[in-house]
């Protein structure tokens, strides 16, 4: 299979190459699955406790949200935590900045990996390729001189792999890193305006 040939013939740097890749599509996998249940989770939150609110039943509103782990939940709950008679909106806003805050670093952990790791793939397949370019013009060096350009068009053609291989890793983690920010960004997005909305909701003046 021509597969197994390219990398058999990489040498040894395909290796740490293709842990980097399970590392990242692992990474990958885990927040894309975290993102989908949380956003699902959000918008059934926030169309459960919006009629509360319009309804002016913020007790009932902050019991629903009370147990739950989802990131909305808990900056409502911030916020609820702090409505009480002739409390001020600046209050309760700057209660749930304090929530959106903290439920940030959870929403976007170890993405950001996924750009290292990129990086550390295309490093390592010119790493490869550099040592295995080295080899190969020693080993030209003692060859016969017949054979020395056939040899070394040859060992170059390995030496590559692994800069092709790191590059084939590195792109799509690159897009996937992208893709995963860009979730992240219009999730955090929803919770700041639904937060917003119930403020207004929860204080008129």
């Amino acid at each position: 299979m021509e597969l197994v040939k390219f990398f058999q013939s990489g040498g040894g740097f395909m290796y740490p190459i293709l842990v980097v890749m399970a590392l990242g599509l692992a990474i990958a996998l885990d927040r894309l699955l975290y993102l989908s249940r949380t956003a699902k989770s959000t918008t059934k939150i926030w169309k459960q406790i919006n009629p509360m609110l319009k309804a002016n039943d913020f007790g009932r509103a902050q019991q629903s949200v009370a147990d739950s782990k989802n990131p909305l939940a808990r900056v409502l709950s911030y916020g609820f935590a702090r409505l009480k008679p002739n409390v001020k909106r600046e209050q309760i806003e700057s209660a749930m900045e304090e929530g959106v805050m903290e439920v940030m670093p959870e929403l976007e952990e170890r993405t950001h990996y996924l750009a290292t790791l990129a990086n550390v793939a295309t490093l390592l397949g010119l790493l490869g390729t550099i040592i295995g370019l080295i080899q190969a013009f020693t080993a030209v060096a003692a060859a016969d001189p017949a054979e020395k350009a056939d040899l070394l068009s040859a060992s170059i053609s390995v030496a590559m792999n692994t800069t092709a291989f790191g590059l084939i890793v590195a792109i799509p983690l690159l897009l996937l890193h992208s893709y995963l920010a860009t979730r992240t960004s219009k999730l955090i997005d929803t919770i700041e305006m639904a937060a917003v909305k119930c403020s207004n909701l929860m204080v008129d003046e």
